[in-house]
């Protein structure tokens, strides 16, 4: 089967932030796929920005909706369970944004339910496509500073001024460190497997604020620390990544783009996109500081991948197991956190 041929016609449900700046413009830069449904109450915001495309204002008949092969579920975390279930029940293949549930028995049912429906479901973890992780990536596997002892990953931001959104509300898996840790986890888990320890400290910081602002957690992997942090009070924010490793350290100063560019209208295929003018920097074995230019990111391969496998010519990007190793992960963090003490993970599968 030729996927630009047939491309895999798309239901995307929610028309928040994340559908409108990720899924929407990656799903229509992939031939395989199609974008043919939306599912929100915002009609006229998507007959403008997406003509064509019909439009369904109640998501849990988008899910069902006859002609639709996929389901992109880009809504509140607390959703997630039902729709994607109800996805899957309907034989629909199913991608959902992460985190994947608000808790891991919703995580593991959905994936047993996927298995015993034959249907691929996936996590949009889109961050292992970006520039900064791909070229830390890189330079680890190239052995430039040894052995890795001490990682460092951020995300930090300054929003001084609680928003009145969902994610900053209380409720399941809202708070920062459910909206932009399970990145962090994800790209740890894929570069160092699974942790000794867990150990965590999540707080409140912004005036008014409802839900954790701030979180640092740890991952121990034997000799080697993996730092985990996000916070929303940074108004000069530490590096993306700083590694220090057996014979040296690497710094990746500054974010990857991609999301900063879609903001502005670049879309993938044009010349500038998930270009990073921000080099590597390393240094090894007392030699001299030097630099390495930053590898391209391209999110839009997480959907380039996905309809490969939805036309059986290739893997699932981001299987379900994957996820669910992060939302376990997640959940330690939260345990360790409000019990005060180092937590030793079981792995869930």
């Amino acid at each position: 089967m030729n996927p630009s041929s047939n491309p895999a016609r798309v239901a995307l449900i929610g028309y928040g932030y994340a559908s409108r700046t990720f899924h929407a413009p990656l799903i229509q830069a992939v031939p395989g796929l199609s974008l043919a449904l939306v599912a929100s109450s915002k009609a006229e915001q998507v007959r403008a920005e997406l003509p064509g495309v019909a439009i369904e204002a109640d998501p849990m008949q988008a899910v069902v909706a006859r002609g639709v092969d996929l389901v992109v579920i880009a809504t509140p975390n607390d959703t997630h369970f039902l729709l994607a279930m109800a996805a899957l029940r309907a034989g629909k293949h199913v991608v959902v944004d992460k985190p994947m549930t608000p808790s891991l028995a919703e995580a593991r049912e959905l994936h047993a339910t996927a298995q015993a429906r034959g249907r691929l479901l996936s996590v949009f973890h889109n961050r292992r496509w970006d520039s900064d992780f791909l070229s830390v990536r890189q330079a680890l596997r190239d052995g430039l500073i040894g052995d890795a002892r001490h990682f460092e990953s951020r995300i930090e931001r300054f929003r001084p001024q609680v928003r009145d959104r969902w994610r900053e509300r209380p409720g399941p898996a809202t708070g920062l460190w459910w909206d932009l840790g399970p990145h962090l986890v994800d790209q740890a888990l894929a570069l160092f497997g699974w942790p000794d320890t867990v150990q965590a400290n999540l707080a409140l910081q912004r005036s008014g604020a409802t839900t954790e602002d701030w979180a640092h957690v740890v991952l121990g992997f034997g000799p080697t620390r993996v730092i985990l942090h996000v916070g929303m009070l940074a108004a000069i924010p530490g590096a993306r990544f700083v590694v220090h490793g057996t014979r040296g350290s690497i710094v990746k100063a500054r974010p990857d783009r991609q999301e900063q560019q879609l903001l502005e209208g670049l879309r993938p295929g044009d010349p500038q996109w998930g270009t990073d003018a921000d080099p590597l920097q390393w240094q090894s074995d007392d030699g001299p500081a030097q630099t390495r230019p930053a590898l391209p990111g391209d999110q839009s391969q997480f959907y380039v991948e996905l309809a490969a496998a939805i036309a059986g010519n290739g893997p699932n990007p981001v299987p379900p197991d994957e996820a669910i190793r992060v939302m376990a992960i997640m959940q330690a963090a939260v345990d360790s956190a409000s019990d005060g003490r180092t937590v030793s993970p079981t792995c869930p599968v």
